[in-house]
């Protein structure tokens, strides 16, 4: 059986590990925080310069909105000459 003293030093070892876990998790936890930021950062600045208040979502489906209308408008004409009056 071990003894008393090395049931005490395998348990600081732990106790360290444990410890040094909980630092790079604490780095880790920071890292994420710091890129969110960033990343969130960078999407104001790509609204602001392009003037979206909406966002890039909001203009890509206004964008598909009107190719949509667009296209349907060009099938009805198309198709309007083709069958005749």
């Amino acid at each position: 059986m071990a003894s008393t003293s090395d049931a005490d030093h395998i348990e600081t070892q732990n106790d360290q590990h444990l410890d040094a876990l909980h630092a790079k998790i604490r780095t880790l936890r920071g890292v994420t925080t710091d890129i969110y930021q960033d990343v969130e950062r960078q999407h104001l600045t790509l609204d602001e310069t392009f003037g979206l208040s909406g966002g890039v979502k909001q203009w890509r489906n206004i964008t598909y909105c009107v190719v949509f209308i667009v296209g349907f408008w060009i099938a009805y004409k198309i198709l309007g000459w083709w069958m005749g009056p």
